[in-house]
């Protein structure tokens, strides 16, 4: 049970947040567009400064040598997540169907497993350096190829998205820590790190609640029945068959909390943005993200109270 309450506060800090974003926009404390400078803020310097200053601290190649098999256990789940996508599709109308597979795809890759192990075992955690080393490459794979779900989506690869501010940052801390010398790191830099570091989660969550503010207002048509689809596969479906292959592979427990914990979590937060850019429907993809952000609160704890069962 305290495996339960411990995930449920920790996703309901973020929710509150988000409202707290909400509150922001609907009250107009500030500008519709505020948000849009902010984005950049959180994603290009705030979350490359947490990743960089806590790889420096805790990462240490020594005591943890096969640090160079966690992208490739990434790989390994997102070819499984690609063939469940796949086998989900035809689960929603054909007409929703880029939408649907977009969102069940593209998963809350950083900030929820985040939330939640730290919440379960402490900012300063081994496991969240390798949560940082377990989706080294996954910025990259989403920019590179989300537009392939749409057909009339523009195919073109912009480079700086590929090689983005958080793969730069892990690359470097990784290398600083292999040749030995983050000793030459000064202590005050990694503090200020850490401290803009500490302002991701806030200032994403409530950039999300702005949002939802923003795209809710306009939402027009509400799509119960996809919804409903979509929280089933996303929010059950996806963790229970990763939770019977883990069973089976047994790998250990800190690569498979990240691995359940990666299959049980929402879509990604910037899916709606990047599906009106390729022409789908984000009122769709917003509500796909909505519904399963708040179910989480409950499929969340759930589900790794049975995997603390089993692990």
């Amino acid at each position: 049970m305290s495996v339960f309450i411990n995930i449920f506060e920790a996703v309901a800090v973020l929710i509150g947040m988000g409202v707290i974003g909400f509150w922001i926009i609907s009250r107009r404390v500030l500008p519709e567009n505020a948000f849009g400078l902010l984005s950049p803020l959180a994603l290009d310097v705030a979350l490359p400064a947490l990743i960089f200053s806590n790889i420096i601290s805790n990462f240490d190649p020594v005591a943890f040598p096969s640090w160079w098999v966690l992208p490739l256990w990434w790989a390994g789940f997102t070819l499984i997540a690609g063939l469940m996508t796949l086998l989900l599709i035809p689960f929603s109308e054909k007409r929703f169907r880029s939408e649907f597979a977009l969102s069940l795809f593209y998963h809350n890759v950083l900030f929820l497993p985040l939330a939640v192990l730290t919440g379960m075992m402490g900012p300063d955690a081994t496991i969240i350096t390798q949560l940082f080393l377990f989706t080294l490459f996954f910025p990259s794979l989403f920019f590179g190829t989300y537009h392939l779900f749409f057909k009339n989506a523009e195919k073109s690869i912009d480079m700086k998205k590929i090689l983005n501010p958080v793969i730069i940052s892990v690359l470097a801390a990784v290398a600083i820590r292999l040749a030995n010398l983050h000793v030459l790191v000064p202590g005050f830099v990694l503090e200020g790190l850490k401290m803009i570091g500490h302002m991701t989660l806030p200032i994403v969550m409530i950039i999300i609640g702005g949002n939802i503010y923003l795209d809710f207002k306009g939402k027009g048509r509400l799509y119960v029945k996809e919804i409903v689809k979509f929280i089933i596969a996303k929010n059950i479906v996806f963790p229970l068959v990763a939770l019977g292959i883990l069973l089976i592979i047994r790998p250990s427990y800190e690569i498979a909390l990240i691995i359940i914990l990666e299959s049980a979590v929402p879509p990604l937060t910037a899916v709606p943005l990047v599906t009106e850019r390729a022409g789908g429907n984000r009122a769709l993809v917003n509500q796909f993200f909505f519904s399963s952000f708040l179910v989480s609160i409950v499929t969340l704890p759930a589900i790794l109270t049975l995997f603390e069962y089993f692990f």
